[in-house]
């Protein structure tokens, strides 16, 4: 093992934090890189050396790549994040440098669970019925996808304020997911909501919601995620430390 290695970690996840806590410990000699593409302000410490912002494109990516030396990429964005995900496998190529990408397992549905499955948030939007009162817990950006919906009540939860304004009588709550099933049980039961639209995140910190939906038997939209980019996907951390290992020693 050298200092020669430099892994870039594209992050943005309570699990990007942890493989990066794992990797800094795992490997002391090798030099780590958290990047994060900016979309939230409050960014929590990954606890090794970070940068904030985009890349500007696969182009860019690629250029950072070379300029800083990077010898090895893990992909540790968001499921979501498609076009990171895009440009990380486009970059890598034209430097041949490897590319990991971890991402948490996708959220399965259990028994009392009333899912219906959709490919797009404009599929999601028709589905609602009129005068649904729906917890729509998809983000700021995804948001304008549901603002012709008049007719619906909609509790929008977000960490920060949308950039399109919402329907004056829609409900907006600023905050990350409560851990707690029984406060995200009141919530549904405050706002009387029917209806529950949830990207299929995967992960712990946002699972209590659908736990509650399950509790009162509220139908639940799920938003299945996109095809994988490309890269090499795995979803167990100990995986990642082993190809790591092999890559840097």
């Amino acid at each position: 093992m050298t200092e020669k290695h430099h892994i870039l970690i594209l992050a943005g996840t309570p699990e990007a934090r942890r493989l990066a806590s794992a990797l800094a410990e795992r490997f002391p000699d090798v030099r780590l890189t958290a990047s994060f593409a900016g979309a939230v302000s409050d960014i929590p410490d990954p606890g090794i050396p970070a940068r904030t912002g985009g890349f500007g494109g696969a182009e860019g990516l690629a250029a950072f790549i070379e300029q800083e030396h990077v010898t090895l990429v893990i992909d540790a964005t968001h499921p979501f994040a498609e076009q990171i995900s895009r440009n990380a496998v486009e970059a890598v190529k034209t430097k041949d440098v490897p590319l990991i990408r971890f991402e948490r397992p996708e959220w399965k549905q259990q028994a009392g669970d009333l899912w219906e499955s959709v490919s797009t948030l404009a599929e999601t939007a028709e589905r609602l019925p009129a005068e649904a009162r729906v917890f729509l817990a998809i983000g700021r950006k995804e948001i304008a996808a549901f603002s012709h919906r008049t007719d619906l009540f909609a509790l929008a939860r977000m960490i920060e304020q949308p950039a399109v304004p919402l329907p004056g009588h829609w409900h907006l709550e600023l905050g990350r997911p409560a851990q707690s099933v029984e406060v995200e049980e009141s919530l549904l039961r405050k706002h009387r909501i029917t209806h529950l639209v949830s990207k299929n995140s995967g992960g712990r910190q946002s699972h209590a919601k659908i736990e509650a939906a399950r509790r009162l038997q509220v139908p639940v939209i799920m938003i299945e995620r996109p095809e994988p980019a490309g890269a090499q996907t795995i979803s167990d951390s100990d995986e990642v430390l082993r190809l790591v290992a092999q890559t840097v020693t």
